[in-house]
């Protein structure tokens, strides 16, 4: 298979962000409060300290005086208290899969895997960034950071290519108690990807497995003679009858998602599927859901 040469980093964002763009900026519900989040100064879309305004609410029984806002009460015969936001900057940790078995397309019109991740990925960091969230790489390479510059940061990193079939999840330098998400095919070592998973589950982090799959990986609609080859080069299987293969092909897949379904229930994190010629837009709104722990 014919090689593309990775996006320009602003043609990458420019897309990412047209995907973005059509959804509210995304919050990451911090969870395990108590030292397990940075604080920050930006507003939490919920009531807390702050410095931030966020609402009027009518005053209650109980609330202090000194919480009334007497200008907004004055308009009318309620009085009223003004809220500010909860000031908590959730830390995001992203690991793209940039192997040479992401760079697979099974039709011209169809993105390579490779495209779509890091679409998503970056579609993903400009929501939590606009909504003040700290996102950055897995790794020392990019810590988490906030502002307009980590994503061209982001743009720039996710444009490098592996040269190896399979990249291996980096675990390293996570923040305790952050959130995570691993975009990949997930069809490389296994046990690489139970160390990156365990680590980040010991530290308290939790997250999502997003599994990113050409839709001829799930069909398998090869027949006759067929040669198969890694897009890097280094495997290579010649068959007369690849309709023979199909069955134990998708058990074997079968078994995969298996695999990756028991790792996420051992360690708290959440499992996604897309296929690239499903629609971008849903995926990212999985995404949305799943990070802001509202998704089924």
């Amino acid at each position: 298979m014919t090689q593309t040469a990775a996006p320009a980093p602003t043609a990458l964002r420019h897309s990412a962000e047209v995907e973005a763009g059509a959804l509210p900026p995304l919050l990451v519900r911090a969870e395990q409060l108590a030292g397990s989040v940075l604080l920050g100064d930006h507003g939490r879309r919920r009531a807390g300290l702050g410095d931030d305004f966020w609402q009027y609410r009518p005053a209650q029984p109980g609330d202090s005086r000194r919480l009334i806002d007497h200008r907004r009460s004055a308009r009318g015969d309620q009085q009223y208290v003004r809220e500010r936001e909860w000031e908590i900057a959730q830390s995001v940790h992203l690991w793209v899969d940039q192997g040479a078995s992401m760079r697979f397309g099974s039709r011209p019109d169809l993105p390579q895997k490779i495209a779509r991740a890091r679409l998503l990925a970056l579609a993903t960091s400009i929501l939590m960034i606009r909504a003040g969230e700290r996102v950055g790489l897995t790794g020392t390479t990019l810590p988490p950071r906030r502002g307009n510059t980590q994503v061209l940061r982001l743009a720039e990193t996710l444009c490098h290519d592996t040269e190896a079939d399979y990249a291996l999840p980096e675990h390293r330098a996570m923040i305790p108690h952050a959130r995570a998400v691993f975009l990949s095919d997930f069809l490389g070592p296994f046990d690489e990807l139970k160390l990156a998973l365990t680590k980040a589950a010991d530290r308290g982090i939790r997250g999502v497995l997003f599994q990113v799959l050409d839709p001829a990986e799930e069909s398998f609609p090869f027949r006759g003679r067929t040669i198969f080859e890694s897009t890097a080069g280094s495997l290579r299987h010649e068959t007369l009858k690849a309709s023979g293969l199909r069955d134990r092909y998708l058990e074997r897949l079968a078994e995969r998602r298996d695999e990756l379904e028991a790792l996420c229930r051992l360690t708290g994190w959440r499992l996604g599927l897309h296929h690239t010629g499903d629609s971008a837009q849903a995926a990212l709104l999985w995404l949305f859901r799943a990070l802001d722990g509202t998704g089924r």
